[in-house]
């Protein structure tokens, strides 16, 4: 399976890269030396000693990078779905943002490089039968996620009726005490965490995959992801489920065949009315006029999800328009780090950058915050330096993958966590570049989170656990 995979894969990526440098404008072997590196850093994700940092990195960059700018060149002849500033379509322009772009992939490749005689997953997963959150789920198994899903469904349902966090909404409630920073933890990835546990857990209880465990981790995300009026409940699905089946692997257990069928119908159900459902509710709260029929309210719904398989990536448009801009220096790096959070106002990569987008906008900032995003390599060239680009994204990817190696180190060693957490730090990266300065609210909260695992799980071994009644 995997061979043909991979075969399907590469004979498409070298026939969209065939028919890419036929139709690119500028220098052929500039395209070439760009879709080498992005393959490269997609390629490097999908290694045996791999972590899983480095697989989330390389497939948003490929999908928002060499994906979509080949996808765009051979088919809508370089036009773009998302903003692109004053980029104004030369071959010197093109070659201009891939020559930018393939400088920020190349400190990612070489952090890869770094961390790998460093650091590697051992070849089977450890045994987590003594910790004491462990001990605790296989003592209470039924009511902890009975118990989790009342929560979840608690969380979800209060913050889609008060509005507490929303992607696109300006916050319709603020509680006190900063009590909507923790509804954005725990439906970004808080609750998302306890279902990685819980995926993990069942996997040692049963030694493989089963029926309760994927109905409650595609639950979570469906709920979480159409309260936050988000379409990416398959980010934190697919991070779990891909180090669910590594881990089975690396077990060398068979697959349950039936459960992974249940698995993969169920989630292209609850993802495909996730998607429609959301998109429904963002015609609803992001269009001005009213949908009349319910033909409109279709059509609608069509124009707002054709893009959204290639353009939500982030990527190749920020560098577009940041290349194309005469402002790029320290000053403007250091004014960018000065932005912060305004629900009321465009971010500054709008307002600098793609400022035209926005002259005939009918955007009602009362109650919709609607922004682009430049991505991690476009913002890292705002200072203009091809050699600082390097430097940053190479040290970006020693932190995002550092960040994972501790997760693994302190909390119990649960390939499913780890997952989780490099997928939530890849796409931060990927969508990169509002409000830089306040990262330390995620980053810190990615961190709490663990350090949160880590506490409970220490007091349960030494304090609840440890007693021999108990034991």
């Amino acid at each position: 399976m995997n061979r043909i995979f991979l075969t399907v894969l590469i004979s498409g990526i070298f026939a969209l890269a065939f028919a890419a440098g036929m139709h690119y404008k500028g220098n052929v072997l500039i395209y070439l030396t760009f879709t080498l590196l992005a393959n490269v850093l997609l390629f490097s994700g999908l290694r045996k000693k791999t972590i899983y940092f480095d697989t989330f990195i390389g497939l948003f960059f490929w999908l928002g990078f060499w994906l979509k700018l080949s996808l765009r060149v051979v088919f809508t002849s370089g036009l773009f779905h998302e903003p692109v500033g004053l980029f104004d379509g030369s071959a010197a322009a093109f070659d201009n943002a891939l020559i930018v772009s393939s400088c920020g992939m190349v400190g990612l490749i070489v952090a890869t490089v770094i961390r790998q005689r460093s650091f590697v997953y051992p070849t089977e997963p450890h045994s987590c039968a003594r910790l004491g959150l462990f001990l605790l789920y296989q003592a209470f198994r039924k009511y902890f996620v009975a118990i989790f899903l009342v929560i979840v469904i608690l969380v979800a349902t209060s913050n889609a009726w008060f509005g507490i966090y929303q992607r696109g909404m300006v916050a319709q409630t603020v509680l006190p005490f900063g009590l909507n920073g923790v509804f954005k933890w725990l439906l970004q990835f808080g609750l998302a965490s306890i279902a990685a546990l819980i995926v993990r857990f069942d996997i040692e209880l049963n030694r493989n995959l089963s029926l309760m465990a994927i109905f409650t981790t595609l639950l979570e995300s469906f709920f979480s992801n159409i309260s936050l009026l988000s379409r990416g409940m398959i980010l934190n699905s697919s991070a779990m489920a891909i180090a669910g089946l590594r881990m089975i692997r690396a077990m060398k257990w068979r697959l349950d065949v039936v459960n992974l069928s249940v698995a993969i119908a169920l989630f292209t159900v609850l993802f495909a009315v996730s998607v429609t459902s959301v998109n429904l509710l963002r015609a609803r709260n992001f269009d001005t006029p009213k949908q009349e029929t319910v033909a409109s309210a279709v059509a609608t719904v069509s124009a707002i999800s054709s893009p959204l398989f290639v353009d939500r990536w982030v990527g190749i448009e920020g560098v577009m328009a940041v290349t194309a801009s005469d402002r790029l220096g320290w000053a403007l790096w250091r004014e960018a780090w000065r932005e912060t959070f305004d629900e009321a106002t465009f971010s500054f990569y709008d307002l600098t950058f793609v400022s035209a987008h926005y002259v005939n906008s009918d955007i009602n900032k009362s109650r919709n915050h609607s922004i682009n995003l430049p991505g991690l390599i476009a913002f890292l060239y705002y200072p203009g330096s091809l050699v600082f680009l390097v430097l940053a994204t190479m040290i970006a990817g020693f932190v995002g993958a550092g960040l994972e190696i501790a997760a693994f180190r302190f909390c119990g060693r649960n390939w499913i966590l780890c997952s989780l957490f490099a997928e939530v730090i890849a796409f931060r990266y990927a969508s990169f570049g509002y409000v830089p300065g306040q990262s330390y609210l995620l980053f810190g909260s990615l961190i709490l989170n663990g350090f949160l695992i880590y506490a409970v799980d220490w007091f349960l071994r030494k304090w609840v656990f440890s007693r021999p009644e108990v034991a």
